[in-house]
């Protein structure tokens, strides 16, 4: 299901395998964002932040602390892992949580200039600390001086996280039904429709098609984000995640979303290439289902950095997306970090050059 509207000509939304300025992310100061396994998460960003600088990224890294004495651990930390901290920038501006995809700001151009659209944030609709992570994206336009234009629709600002949509860079928007329109759980902005979300889309970052998909994967904790089994890798190209397991709750959820972009068409009316990725076997802790998915991978300057968890299916993964993408692709252990309920690409917001 798609739908054509008119946006506004000025405005693009860059696609994530275009160049960047650099990579926003948030140190790890939470210890509730992973109960119990709080301990090695500064390590793992370590490791993130390693590849993004190094060769393998070539790019800046923006690391956002909310004090001095988190920077002075940060560096530290960075500096154990081997970290090339003449790539780093520590900025202080405090957080409630740690995913920067969602509440981080959505850097649009606007007649070949950089401008951050100021979407809000509310925490997916479901906790309560979120004031401090609703003031990022103003922070960031403060740091950058970059203008901050408000994204609002029928008298209210519009709450949207970055998660809930990827793009090709030429006016196509995928994003979920679950996530936009359900009326009863999680919900972002009450009584909007398909058409207000499309208007918003317009508007605020110049899409011209959006393809509808209908639910996210079990153990989501946003109720549906896209960047969790369907992305963009290229223009024309996207990777669907594909459960074979027909006693998973998964395999129906992706078989649905398949038989969606089997009707889908691109911005220019062809249609999309469909590449099936596998999932990894179910992951729990403390009796909770994760949402563990090969889908929540960054696309960097230099590599691709895709989530893995110690299955059998790594290695299928990687490689097919090593056939599907125009640079490497490296595996980052995500075991523990997905107890957070998100990933790499979870974590991370991509700055476009300028």
């Amino acid at each position: 299901m798609t739908a054509e509207v008119s946006a506004k000509p000025h405005l693009r939304l860059p696609a994530e395998w275009e160049p960047h300025a650099a990579t926003w992310i948030t140190w790890p100061q939470t210890p509730a964002d992973w109960p119990g396994k709080f301990q090695p998460m500064p390590w793992a960003f370590a490791e993130i932040i390693r590849k993004i600088a190094g060769a393998e990224g070539r790019e800046r890294v923006r690391v956002l602390v909310g004090s001095a004495q988190v920077e002075s651990r940060a560096r530290g930390q960075l500096a154990k892992a081997h970290v090339d901290l003449t790539r780093v920038d520590f900025l202080r501006i405090p957080t409630d949580r740690g995913w920067m995809r969602d509440c981080g700001p959505c850097f649009v151009e606007s007649r070949g200039k950089l401008t951050i659209a100021g979407f809000g944030f509310d925490a997916w609709s479901k906790y309560p600390e979120f004031q401090l992570d609703a003031q990022v994206p103003a922070a960031a336009a403060r740091a950058l001086g970059l203008e901050l234009t408000p994204v609002e629709h029928k008298g209210r600002q519009v709450v949207f996280e970055g998660g809930a949509l990827d793009i090709n860079g030429r006016g196509s928007l995928l994003t979920t039904e679950e996530c936009c329109l359900d009326p009863e759980v999680q919900v972002r902005n009450p009584g909007y429709t398909h058409a207000d979300y499309e208007a918003v889309f317009a508007q605020s970052l110049g899409i011209t098609n959006t393809i509808w998909l209908a639910n996210g994967i079990a153990g989501d904790d946003t109720h549906g984000h896209v960047d969790d089994f369907c992305r963009f890798v290229n223009a024309r190209t996207l990777v669907l995640c594909e459960e074979k397991n027909a006693a998973d709750p998964n395999h129906d959820i992706l078989e649905e979303n398949r038989e969606r972009l089997e009707g889908a068409r691109l911005e220019d009316g062809s249609r999309p290439e469909v590449v099936r990725l596998p999932m990894p076997a179910p992951l729990y802790f403390d009796g909770m289902r994760l949402p563990a998915s090969y889908a929540n991978f960054l696309i960097t300057n230099a590599a691709v950095l895709v989530p893995t968890f110690n299955d059998v299916n790594d290695r299928l993964a990687l490689g097919i997306l090593t056939e599907v993408c125009d640079r490497p692709v490296i595996g980052i252990h995500a075991v523990d970090l997905v107890w957070g309920l998100g990933t790499i690409h979870c974590l991370t917001r991509q700055e476009p050059q300028g």
